[in-house]
């Protein structure tokens, strides 16, 4: 059974690239850059909560992503960073369609970076405020 659960090793294509959970969400990254980072999801049934919404975890998930591609976008190639904290505000519901987030990251000092990033509907209204804060472990 360990085989399944892990540890896991695989090598991803490029630093600014959806790792397998991302790629399992039909995540795609529009652009990273400078900070900013743009992503987009398409709603699939497998994202459904039981009444037929877009479940919130789906787009947490897309949030933190783009958040994690601005970041990246700014820091060394395999810097090992991750997620400390994060807020979500979830403003309206998602029935259809592709979602877009679009992420901003900047540097606190140290080793912190604080992220923002705002996810849209289809008809570009804001389903989701979210916010995270982050922690660099290790430069390679």
């Amino acid at each position: 059974m360990t085989e399944l659960t892990g540890p896991h090793r695989f090598q991803m294509d490029d630093w600014l690239s959806c790792a397998p959970f991302e790629q399992l969400l039909h995540m795609q990254i529009i652009e990273a850059s400078e900070g900013n980072a743009t992503l987009e999801m398409p709603f699939l049934l497998e994202f459904a909560q039981g009444s037929g919404l877009m479940h919130g975890g789906a787009l947490v998930s897309l949030a933190d992503t783009a958040v994690v591609m601005a970041i990246k976008s700014m820091i060394p190639a395999r810097t090992h960073f991750v997620t400390v904290s994060l807020a979500t505000d979830f403003l309206r519901a998602v029935k259809q369609g592709v979602v877009t987030a679009r992420a901003k990251a900047t540097h606190q000092g140290g080793d912190k970076w604080m992220g923002e990033a705002s996810v849209f509907d289809e008809e570009g209204r804001v389903v989701v405020e979210f916010s995270s804060l982050f922690r660099v472990l290790e430069v390679l």
